[in-house]
């Protein structure tokens, strides 16, 4: 008798995991179908892209994407729209760069340049001074004050090509764009040029962020960066005329912090509205181009996970929350203060996903979990099987999302495929007809289905199926 209903209690909760996966197969091919054929993602980009284009932080377009978002979210029929206030930095480009290479006999060869962002003007005149290259802070370490003192250094390290993770490869040589001028000042450089961070040789210039750290006001020295193009070609005169000098002008400027926002949307969950899934990508953007992939896309695609779950009436059991986060690119403030705020308030975020890495084809996540969370997530891979998502691995997330890291929680980042990212991002070509409607679109399904398996069975890892709680 015991056997029999041992038997019996298998054979339902069986039935139950049969049932439960039948019915996740059919939400998430909705979630698909929707997106594909009754998307909004690719609409508000237009809007977000072409109607008000770069947004840099603490800039007027910035405050027309705050307003423009909230409105949309609004449209939504949401739980609540709200706006989160953080003060951010306000530096502006100023007229366009000029430089050109000239020759120990005096000719000169323009190139193509643009200030890195945060950096400090050049003289109004601009600055000429002969070129050191290097690879490396050993290098220049190695070179010494007597050899740089007075000169241009030309940081010409490429992303390494060989590396099928780009994102590895940036992570391998963003360091000399970021702490390249702080470096060459300790030795007396009058000035830093970087090699964009570029996969491909082409003629336009990739911005970025970069630090002076502590250094003071009068030590610090312009850094702009220039195209792959020309990076190969002053590398080569080097060569061939060590007497060649390098001259460039750019009119940047650090003004005063302003008010910015945080733009957060949420669905109040029907059985655990304590506990909170956070999607979102950040909604400034460099100024060169309108900010498609970075970040337009991953701005557009969370705000579509929370409308498709109110085309397809799904009723979240947790509290699903949109946060576009303002200033990722050049501090981090919204990041850090819904953070900051979260960990007042006592709030309990369970899972966050971030899309920041373009609106290309979607092939995965990474997840920064512990393993049995992983280990969770590896039982849901099947039901992305038929929509080509195959790539789950553990990994970082997303910059925004990172400070709400815990023992316990779980943070992904959406992973497209990044072969072609770096050629627009943080450059001029990073602009709306760059992105392909029916990829951004699978993104945000691909999205919105695993918010939607985090929503069913919570964190938890399904180890006992008798004490499933969901």
């Amino acid at each position: 008798m015991k056997l029999s209903r041992t038997l019996l209690l298998v054979f339902v909760i069986s039935a139950i995991l049969q049932f439960q996966a039948q019915t996740d197969e059919a939400v998430i091919k909705d979630i698909y179908k929707t997106s594909l054929t009754n998307g909004n993602s690719y609409q508000w980009l237009d809007y977000l892209s072409n109607q008000i284009g770069g947004r840099l932080s603490g800039s007027y377009n910035a405050e027309l994407a705050v307003n423009y978002t909230k409105t949309e979210l609004e449209k939504l029929g949401l739980t609540k729209v709200w706006l989160q206030p953080v003060m951010v930095p306000k530096w502006v480009r100023g007229a366009k760069e000029y430089a050109y290479i000239e020759s120990s006999e005096g000719k000169t060869t323009t190139v193509n340049i643009c200030a890195l962002g945060g950096s400090v003007a050049t003289p109004g005149i601009g600055v000429k001074a002969e070129v050191v290259e290097v690879k490396s802070f050993e290098e220049l370490a190695t070179l010494g004050e007597a050899n740089i003192k007075g000169k241009i250094v030309f940081y010409n390290r490429p992303m390494q090509a060989d590396l099928i993770q780009t994102f590895q490869a940036y992570g391998g040589c963003v360091n000399q764009r970021y702490k390249g001028a702080v470096e060459a000042a300790k030795y007396g450089a009058t000035g830093v040029i970087v090699r964009s961070m570029n996969l491909r040789l082409d003629d336009l210039p990739h911005t970025g962020s970069m630090t002076y750290e502590d250094l003071p006001n009068d030590k610090r020295i312009p850094s702009a960066a220039i195209s792959t193009n020309d990076a190969e070609l002053l590398s080569s005169m080097l060569k061939l005329d060590t007497g060649a000098k390098f001259y460039f002008r750019q009119h940047c400027k650090q003004l005063k912090d302003v008010q910015s926002y945080n733009v957060i949307g949420e669905i109040k969950g029907s059985e655990y509205p304590d506990e909170i899934i956070t999607v979102g990508g950040h909604l400034d953007s460099w100024d060169l181009g309108d900010g498609s992939h970075d970040d337009g896309a991953g701005v557009v695609q969370s705000m579509e996970v929370l409308r498709l779950f109110k085309v397809l009436n799904i009723t979240p059991k947790r509290t699903i929350r949109v946060v576009l986060f303002m200033n990722e690119e050049n501090g981090l403030r919204g990041g850090k203060k819904y953070a900051e705020e979260a960990k007042t308030k006592g709030e309990n975020h369970i899972f966050a996903l971030e899309s920041d890495a373009g609106g290309f084809t979607p092939r995965g996540f990474s997840f920064d979990c512990n393993d049995a969370n992983f280990n969770q997530v590896l039982s849901w891979k099947p039901l992305f099987k038929p929509y080509l998502i195959h790539y789950f691995e553990k990994g970082g997330s997303g910059a925004d999302v990172g400070p709400l890291k815990s023992e316990t929680n779980v943070l992904a980042g959406l992973r497209p495929d990044s072969q072609r990212y770096f050629d627009h991002h943080h450059a001029s070509n990073d602009t709306f007809d760059a992105v392909n409607k029916r990829e951004l679109e699978l993104g945000a399904a691909t999205m919105t289905a695993l918010v939607y398996l985090y929503d069913t069975y919570g964190v938890n890892p399904i180890s006992n199926p008798s004490t499933l709680k969901d």
